[in-house]
């Protein structure tokens, strides 16, 4: 006599091949995919890194798909804008995007209402780059250290001032963090975008900073600026002798910048098990790694999955400092 648990576990195995063998025929049931263009969003103007990476791998991902990738620059709002365009696209595989920090880890707490759901909104491809953000003074500071900004600022509160490239952005929030784990009083001075930010702060205008790699290194290495911290989980390999503010005594101080590759909501699986497959295959090819090594970009490729939680993570992480800093978007 058969026993119900054999006949549950029976259905359950058949299901499973089921589903397996339906899955594919999502792909093959339009002929080869992808048999048309693939549209691409970056949610940045032209001309900036993420334009310069856009362009980078929608002419590989032609090269290996044999349809022309079309990068569309759907700027505005950080990010949102081409994040809502995004999502509200058809989940056939022949949208997809670059997802960052700005619009799926602070926006959802950062904005009262945002047009799409960061987490249900998208399908998660996978990650693409993630780098730390370098803290650096003013090489009229009289500190090398965490610790010696600290003291300084507790000793003259109100007097030094810190730049941003702007309210609700990544480098706002790391000044913000570090004013919440230290209890000192240092004033936060927003700018509209790196460029200005990084001007006055070389110029003296403000006394420290929290920068991408890429905008700082330059000034570090020739002597007009001072970096004493990362706020990565370890230390840059370009910049091996700056200690992370975990190392400083910080735990769990961690606010770097990141992107990766999304579809609409709803995407099939196989689609995305492709893309993430060869998304992976272009991250080890040997330009691609010069490429992304020369802006000083960590590579991160990773499974949809992992993508999933990273972003769970980030918007927990960066909602917190907001809602405990009351920051506040431009």
């Amino acid at each position: 006599m058969k026993t119900p648990g054999r006949a549950v576990r029976r259905r359950s195995v058949l299901a499973g091949i089921t589903g397996a063998l339906v899955a594919p025929a999502i792909v093959s049931a339009q002929g080869i995919y992808p048999n048309r263009p693939v549209r691409y969003i970056n949610p940045y103007p032209a001309g900036g890194p993420t334009d310069t990476l856009s362009r980078m791998f929608c002419a590989k991902m032609s090269e290996l798909t044999g349809q022309q990738w079309i990068v569309e620059n759907r700027g505005g709002a950080g990010g949102n804008v081409g994040m809502d365009a995004l999502a509200k696209s058809d989940p056939d595989g022949y949208s997809l995007g670059l997802g960052g920090i700005a619009a799926h880890a602070i926006a959802p707490t950062l904005y009262g209402k945002l047009p799409f759901n960061a987490r249900t909104d998208f399908t998660f491809v996978s990650t693409i780059w993630w780098l730390p953000n370098l803290l650096a003074v003013n090489l009229d500071l009289p500190v090398k250290s965490v610790a010696e900004l600290i003291e300084l600022c507790r000793k003259n509160p109100g007097k030094y001032s810190y730049g941003s490239a702007g309210s609700g952005s990544i480098t706002h929030l790391a000044g913000e963090l570090l004013k919440l784990r230290t209890g000192i009083d240092i004033i936060h001075v927003p700018y509209k975008g790196s460029g200005p930010a990084v001007a006055d702060f070389i110029g003296g205008q403000v006394n420290a900073a929290f920068f991408v790699p890429g905008n700082i290194l330059e000034f570090a290495k020739d002597g007009r600026a001072r970096l004493i911290a990362s706020t990565g989980q370890k230390r840059m390999e370009a910049t091996p002798d700056v200690p992370t503010m975990i190392e400083q005594g910080y735990p769990d101080f961690v606010a770097v910048t990141w992107i990766g590759f999304l579809a609409p909501g709803g995407t099939p699986r196989p689609i995305i098990d492709r893309y993430n497959k060869e998304i992976v295959r272009i991250l080890h090819e040997p330009d691609v790694r010069a490429k992304l090594d020369q802006m000083q970009m960590d590579r991160v490729a990773g499974t949809p999955e992992q993508f999933s939680q990273w972003i769970r993570t980030e918007i927990t992480r960066c909602g917190k400092v907001i809602k405990d800093t009351g920051a506040r978007a431009d």
